[in-house]
């Protein structure tokens, strides 16, 4: 079979096609690696090696939390035809002498942002380069290095100002929100390691250092400041996981979130019109006349808020203060 045969060149072949024919509209999201697999029945390394394809072509994008989708059109510029286009690894003259672990990074966080962590293979992150299957593994260890390497550099993109703001309180909410920031952008940070098993990454431990810097002084030993600089990570890394874990049950059912919620009303109205459950039941009634909005965003500042009250009111009473009167975080 030759290399115009392969199976990648043919799925290509026909995502091209639907873009040309406006099937798939710019900013369209186009099916991940998992679906293409699915649909196609090929291994996840070929499905990955399409959307490298298509993205060395210009013809698709990466979007965080929402995955590859066909790239906006630029007038009076077609993409080069299939095959005519150098491969990413050597567009700029200097073939693959010009790989670096940087650059290998960058396309593993790429990938990962746009496909979820489980998208994620050295023989991906080649192919989206355009370089040889094993030219990577001159630069990362290989994928658990690699995805180490890319939490570092995640975790980096975002830091702190030289000068705190005042207070206490300042400091630790900027701390929640660098982080949120940060599990938005990338929503695989989220599933890389349970809070037993810390991640040694100089990065994070600048993070970790500023929330503490934080808590020092406020009455805490160590063991509570390091707890609460824990709460504070927990409450993040908790709400992020469904930014992923909705991305991924989309992908799998073809539902986006309000479809899915549709095709629960049955089920949920035999649980309230049952009388079992009271409470639950009349809040639920309630929402299906005004609707509810599960808004993520909303709920990390609801949890800040309550969790940074609850350390204003333990410190104070612990230097002997009156506490602050408490505040709104938003």
């Amino acid at each position: 079979m030759t290399d115009s045969e392969a199976p990648y060149r043919r799925i290509a072949a026909d995502l091209r096609r639907r873009i040309a024919d406006g099937e798939l509209a710019p900013g369209d999201r186009v099916p991940s690696t998992r679906q293409l697999a699915r649909d196609w029945n090929v291994a996840l390394a070929t499905a990955t090696k399409v959307l490298a394809l298509l993205h060395s072509e210009g013809l698709v994008r990466a979007r965080p939390r929402v995955g590859t989708v066909v790239a906006d059109r630029v007038p009076g510029r077609e993409p080069p035809p299939a095959g005519q286009r150098p491969s990413a690894g050597r567009q700029r003259g200097g073939g693959e002498a010009e790989l670096t672990r940087e650059r290998i990074v960058r396309a593993g966080i790429e990938i990962a942002d746009a496909e979820g962590l489980d998208a994620l293979s050295m023989r991906g992150v080649a192919a989206r380069l355009g370089v040889s299957a094993m030219s990577p593994y001159r630069y990362v260890d290989g994928r658990e290095h690699l995805v180490l390497l890319m939490a570092d550099a995640a975790f980096g993109e975002q830091g702190y100002p030289r000068m705190p703001p005042p207070g206490w309180r300042a400091s630790l909410e900027l701390t929640g929100r660098v982080l949120w920031g940060l599990h938005r952008r990338h929503p695989w940070l989220a599933g890389l390691s349970p809070l037993t098993r810390p991640l040694p990454l100089p990065n994070l431990a600048t993070h970790a250092d500023w929330a503490l810097r934080a808590l020092d002084g406020l009455g805490f030993d160590e063991t509570e400041m390091l707890d609460l600089h824990i709460l504070l990570y927990a409450h993040i890394q908790g709400l992020a996981t469904h930014l992923e874990s909705e991305a991924r049950a989309a992908d799998a059912s073809g539902l986006s979130e309000q479809e899915w919620m549709d095709r629960q009303g049955p089920a949920m109205e035999a649980i309230v019109s049952s009388g079992r459950y009271p409470t639950f039941g009349s809040i639920l009634r309630h929402f299906a006349r005004t609707g509810y909005d599960l808004d993520l965003d909303a709920l990390f500042e609801l949890g800040l808020k309550f969790l940074l009250d609850g350390i204003e009111a333990e410190g104070a009473r612990r230097l002997g203060r009156p506490p602050a009167k408490p505040t709104d975080c938003g």
